[in-house]
């Protein structure tokens, strides 16, 4: 079966693919609300998209029905659609992937993906994430990357994103990459770390995070006042929370002081992996039970 379908094939100059994937890869929908964003900014345009149809569990991932502006009910299925961007005043084009993770035939999936980028001329695969980890709201969104080209490597190192060296299960993103890898065609992902406690709750300031770091690797021209405004709301929208809840404002300065403790520390003085977000969670409902514990002996 053709999963992939395409509209047409636009005319670009050695694009670069910048993809995110909603479910496991995109914690606080960091990855998704950020490749939505530049579909936004750009007026980028939709010209290819993969049949969700033997690719999904609509019982896991279901369609939603909407009402359209005549109130008739219109029905979105789980999507993968690919947008473009042409701008003479980038140094190369850009192909955008919003899509969800398959619940099936990831391999067949990952070809689709493939066979678009070779058709587009695609240079270089820029791949958005992010997970829930031990960071705190109030402090800077921690980054971790890797990238298969050493140039592009070392450029991750200047915007301060943290190599990671994980092993372990992967998502649609590490299939994808290694796709790319076989066919000798440079990629790189970058994952923003969401705080746990706050679970699936949008975070405009990890999308802003993922942002400009893009902007400053791409020289991207992106106005993120919107997206910033958002975030300081974000960031007193939790601060309120917390403050109705001793404990996990509690638990919070914990964190905060570890970032703080961190951040003093010379490069390279901390190389660990992010911890699971599973292990975030157990995390607190130690510290909740320790602090139970501690109120009260009985």
């Amino acid at each position: 079966m053709e999963y992939l379908e395409v509209h047409e094939v636009p005319s670009l100059r050695s694009p670069i693919l910048i993809t995110a994937f909603a479910g496991w890869n995109d914690a606080a929908q960091a990855a998704t609300s950020a490749v939505r964003f530049l579909i936004k900014e750009w007026s980028a345009q939709p010209f290819a998209s993969i049949d969700p149809e033997e690719l999904f569990d609509f019982t896991s991932t279901r369609p939603h029905v909407r009402l359209d502006a005549n109130d008739q009910r219109e029905l979105e299925w789980p999507s993968n659609r690919f947008f473009y961007h042409a701008d003479p005043d980038l140094e190369r084009d850009v192909v955008l992937l919003l899509g969800t993770e398959p619940h099936l035939k990831w391999q067949a999936f990952t070809r689709a993906v493939l066979e678009l980028a070779q058709q587009c001329g695609v240079s270089l695969v820029i791949s958005l994430g992010a997970l829930l980890a031990d960071t705190a709201h109030s402090r800077p969104v921690p980054l971790t990357g890797f990238a298969t080209d050493p140039g592009l490597a070392e450029r991750l190192g200047r915007q301060g994103i943290t190599s990671s060296r994980y092993e372990g299960p992967t998502g649609i993103v590490g299939v994808i990459h290694d796709a790319f890898r076989r066919q000798g065609l440079p990629s790189a992902s970058l994952w923003a770390a969401a705080p746990h406690y706050l679970g699936t709750t949008p975070n405009p300031k990890a999308t802003a995070t993922l942002l400009r770091t893009l902007e400053g690797l791409f020289s991207f021209d992106l106005d993120l006042r919107d997206l910033d405004e958002a975030a300081e709301h974000f960031e007193r929208e939790v601060a309120e929370v917390l403050g109705s809840n001793p404990e996990i404002a509690s638990y919070v300065q914990e964190l905060e002081q570890r970032a703080d403790a961190s951040a003093e520390e010379p490069p390279g003085a901390e190389d660990a992996e992010l911890p699971s977000g599973e292990t975030m969670v157990r995390e607190l409902e130690e510290f909740l039970r320790h602090r139970r514990e501690e109120q009260d002996p009985e």
